[in-house]
């Protein structure tokens, strides 16, 4: 694997970049300061691919401050554009670099609200979504689930007569996995790799799924057995995170953007940065990707024989009904965060307008009140709401995958692809 390599005298101290940079001098920098980082929250760092001995470096240096790493942010952030890189690579670390700068004084106990923090992370607005969307989605629910009992408690039977047995999670996955593995290897491009995903169960812990990139096409992926997964769900936890999401992901880049195109600021893979969550809505569209309408059927007849039944077209109709409800999360974050709202009233919004039960509703309470996950939360829910109308935005005759594609090869950010957003609705009209 080629790797990044620091360049004798172009890193004066740790605490400020050298007055002038060339490309190559600035990435490496970017690198450090996001292993500076790490040291200050560890899994700040999600996934660090590049030269060892530049986390060795780091790990030697005085421990890092947070106000002085927002402060190398801002500074590497202004010797961008003095360097040789081109415009998108130098868009994509001036994105970033202004994303650290942010957490670096976040993490220093500057206060700021929820909202702001999601903009200056991930290039984003987000804003309270009116309690009658989620009503309009329970109705449309309850009209598929039949009956007359509240919808909530429809719910929780589905859910209930669903639910996957622990012991059966690890084997179900690994089916899910390698069916999905074998329907996009080829035409993603990983069939030319060699790449692996293997699967651990995890407990107690605050998400239901994590990939782990380790580099070298490989890819370690936790399964939360704490939380208890709906079988008629498998489908979206594995393609989000290994086919074609997460996993997918990281091995196209390393391929083509590090050892194809000797962009080594992809070998680090930052929390609250634009590029998680561009990850992330690219993890919640990988089903509709990887198999698209139908995939209830595909994944009944993959889990024939694994776990309880259920029904593969009211799964995906519900699939549908529901994603307004996604938006949920959010609005308990802001709620919690910039309202002042008692956690207890925000658990039982959760209750309420997510159809969760109350373990369900404090689990998902752990990752809002996370300090390092709070503003996280926006990633899944304004991921899937950019993207999802891109990847619909395509030329006739070029499918899902195709479209998906881009997603996994490119450094996309959000500001990017809500440029191009417009620049396609302005033509054509």
């Amino acid at each position: 694997m080629r790797c990044v390599t620091t360049q004798p005298g172009t890193a004066a101290t740790a605490s400020e970049p050298p007055p002038t940079l060339n490309g190559m001098d600035l990435v490496t920098e970017y690198l450090k300061l996001g292993l500076r980082f790490d040291r200050i929250v560890d899994g700040f760092v999600d996934a660090y691919t590049g030269d060892p001995t530049l986390r060795l470096e780091v790990a030697g240096e005085p421990a890092p401050e947070p106000l002085e790493l927002s402060r190398q942010a801002a500074a590497l952030s202004k010797a961008v554009a003095d360097t040789d890189l081109q415009r998108p690579r130098a868009a994509f670390l001036t994105a970033h670099l202004d994303a650290l700068e942010l957490a670096g004084r976040r993490l220093a106990g500057e206060s700021m609200s929820l909202i702001d923090e999601v903009a200056g992370y991930f290039q984003v607005q987000i804003e309270l979504v009116d309690t009658e969307v989620f009503a309009a989605a329970h109705a449309q629910i309850g009209d598929l689930l039949g009956g007359s009992a509240p919808v909530a408690e429809r719910t929780a039977a589905l859910r209930a007569a669903e639910m996957c047995p622990a012991e059966l999670v690890e084997p179900a996955v690994r089916a899910v996995a390698a069916n999905l593995r074998a329907r996009i290897r080829a035409e993603t491009g990983l069939a030319s790799l060699p790449e692996q995903v293997d699967f651990e169960i995890a407990r107690d812990v605050a998400w239901s799924g994590f990939n782990y990139y380790l580099g070298d096409f490989r890819s370690r992926v936790a399964v939360n057995a704490d939380i208890g997964h709906r079988i008629s769900q498998l489908g979206v936890l594995v393609a989000h995170e290994c086919y074609p999401g997460h996993h997918t992901e990281h091995c196209r880049k390393e391929d083509l953007l590090v050892r194809g195109a000797g962009e080594f600021e992809h070998t680090i893979f930052l929390v609250n940065t634009p590029q998680c969550l561009m990850a992330e809505g690219l993890g919640d569209l990988a089903l509709t990707a990887g198999v698209g309408p139908g995939w209830g059927r595909w994944l009944a007849e993959v889990l024939d024989g694994i776990g309880p039944t259920f029904d593969p077209d009211l799964a995906e109709e519900l699939e549908v009904a529901s994603r307004p409800l996604g938006a949920v999360r959010q609005n308990a974050a802001i709620l919690l965060h910039d309202r002042g709202a008692d956690p207890d009233e925000v658990v039982g919004y959760l209750q309420r307008w997510s159809l969760l039960g109350e373990d369900q509703a404090r689990q998902r309470m752990r990752f809002l009140t996370d300090p390092l996950w709070r503003a996280y939360t926006s990633t899944y829910v304004e991921g899937e709401r950019l993207l999802r109308p891109w990847l619909e935005t395509r030329e006739p005759g070029t499918s899902a995958l195709t479209r998906f594609q881009r997603l996994l090869d490119e450094p996309l950010t959000p500001a990017l692809v809500r440029a191009e957003m417009a620049q396609a609705a302005h033509v054509s009209t």
